[in-house]
């Protein structure tokens, strides 16, 4: 009887110490862990997607929490969540340029947003519009992330599209990152093939904020890595013009097949390779005319 007690009580101790820890555990990974305290003021970013974002997730700066979800709204007329963020006020130096980024916590965690900040001088103060946001990303978007796609900030605030004729666009796809010096900013709308001039037209649709790229720039592919995804790199030019709606690029760079790198190693790899093509007349000479 003593040994039924005892398994009884030790059963009985065993949920107790269960339902303690769920406790725990949801006060850590719901809101009721970022309960609000102390001035605040609020900014708010409008993001095309956000996810499982919910009211009093936390708001984070290099992992640091700094202030929570206030509100998440959908904007009157469009397809785009209003989120309402409020900032404790200790933390009153974060530039206006940043970037509102929604994340997860772990791989199966709640969502939060995070702020990347920028390098302007000044500082968000309360009623300020965070223009650069980033979406929550579906699974697709992460795997081609994982391949070397990257991505780019919601151009929430608009974009204007450009074109550009490549003789080869390789394996670039609509969606595919368009970059100025590494940094994302605008994506590929669409792709297709020219039945006039039996090349391919890149239409891309650059976030507004970058509206003063030379219109003599060049438009190159480019890959991620060794086998990552495809994207297109603008080369800014010398122009005093702007790029605009509906502007063309003249100077385009299409992209590299396999198989005419390994054709340039093969020829070019090695000096006995070079002299040999410049002896039989089937490669480029550097020599001046008339010389041997």
């Amino acid at each position: 009887m003593s040994q039924r007690k005892s398994y009884a009580v030790g059963t009985g101790l065993f949920i107790v110490l269960g339902f303690a820890a769920l406790a725990y555990l949801a006060t850590q990974t719901t809101s009721v862990v970022n309960s609000h305290q102390g001035a605040s003021y609020s900014v708010d970013a409008e993001f095309a997607n956000v996810g499982q974002l919910k009211d009093r997730a936390p708001v984070k700066v290099a992992g640091v929490r700094v202030g929570q979800v206030q509100s998440i709204t959908l904007v009157p007329g469009k397809d785009v969540a209003d989120v309402k963020l409020s900032i404790d006020k200790k933390f009153n130096q974060i530039p206006t340029d940043s970037t509102a980024v929604i994340y997860t916590s772990g791989l199966l965690g709640d969502q939060y947003v995070g702020l990347q900040f920028g390098s302007g001088k000044q500082y968000l103060a309360d009623g300020a519009h965070l223009v650069l946001t980033k979406s929550t990303q579906p699974l697709e978007e992460m795997l081609g992330k994982f391949f070397g796609a990257g991505g780019t900030a919601d151009a929430i605030g608009g974009s204007y599209k450009v074109t550009a004729h490549f003789t080869n666009v390789g394996t670039l796809t609509v969606g595919a990152p368009v970059k100025m010096a590494g940094v994302a900013i605008g994506s590929v709308s669409d792709v297709k093939a020219d039945p006039t001039k039996l090349d391919a037209t890149v239409t891309m649709a650059i976030n507004n904020r970058y509206n003063q790229i030379p219109d003599d720039s060049a438009a190159a592919i480019f890959t991620s890595g060794l086998i990552g995804s495809q994207y297109v790199a603008i080369q800014p030019g010398g122009s005093p013009n702007s790029l605009k709606e509906g502007d063309q690029f003249v100077l385009t760079q299409s992209a590299v097949q396999l198989e005419d790198l390994i054709g340039k190693f093969l020829v070019n790899g090695s000096p006995s390779g070079s002299s040999n093509a410049g002896g039989n007349g089937s490669g480029s000479s550097n020599q001046p005319a008339g010389k041997h």
